[in-house]
């Protein structure tokens, strides 16, 4: 069902969120979204798998002037999206991630989703796997993760009656040291832009599935 919500147009409708979704280079600079909603929108998204659920992801909203006049000469090759959307939201992972796992577990079985004993066998089983991976390991990891909620985002926001799109073109070796995060701990994943489509994107080809799978 679709409804109008202000002047945007929200929908729960699944074909609608999935196969009329656009990459969208230029946006209407006039729309904000409040703090508020962008809360409900992130944790939506965060709703999405992770591996041990771990949610290695972390956000830097930029959705001041300020913000993005910072990030506008780090993403030379999108700064359309930069400086016109409503926000641009950078997607790191924290390689540090493994401090929260107790945490998580602990939580999960204080709200009654998890028993204790299987949360100390997995702390037990889980937590030196993981700190014996390699730096490299952990990327791979992390960056599956990232890129799923990633995409779950994306969705989430066109259902909130936003326009998305993805961009890898940044100084990733710039962007958490020029907001002040520790450019060791948080590794960029990619840059989302949101907000309302100034021009509507454009369809794109997309490959046959015979092309694309193998049946075995």
């Amino acid at each position: 069902m679709s409804t109008i919500t202000g002047k945007y147009h929200t929908t729960n409708d699944f074909n609608e969120i999935v196969l009329e979704r656009r990459s969208v280079k230029a946006y209407d600079p006039e729309v904000r979204i409040s703090r508020e909603e962008m809360s409900e929108i992130l944790a939506e998204a965060s709703r999405a798998p992770s591996a041990i659920n771990m949610q290695p992801w972390r956000f830097l909203v930029i959705d001041s002037a300020e913000g993005k006049e910072k990030l506008a000469p780090l993403a030379s090759f999108n700064q359309t999206q930069a400086l016109t959307s409503s926000a641009v939201i950078a997607v790191f992972y924290d390689a540090n991630n493994i401090e929260y796992m107790e945490g998580i577990f602990g939580k999960s079985v204080e709200l009654g989703y998890m028993p204790s004993d299987v949360k100390d066998m997995q702390l037990q089983q889980v937590k030196p796997y993981y700190a014996a991976m390699s730096a490299s390991e952990l990327r791979e990891v992390n960056l599956i993760d990232s890129s799923l909620i990633s995409m779950q985002l994306m969705l989430v926001a066109r259902a909130h009656g936003y326009d998305t799109n993805p961009m890898a073109g940044y100084e990733k070796d710039k962007i958490a040291e020029a907001f002040g995060l520790d450019k060791d701990r948080f590794q960029p994943v990619m840059l989302i832009s949101i907000g309302k489509a100034a021009k509507e994107g454009y369809p794109s080809y997309r490959l046959p599935v015979e092309t694309i799978t193998t049946w075995a």
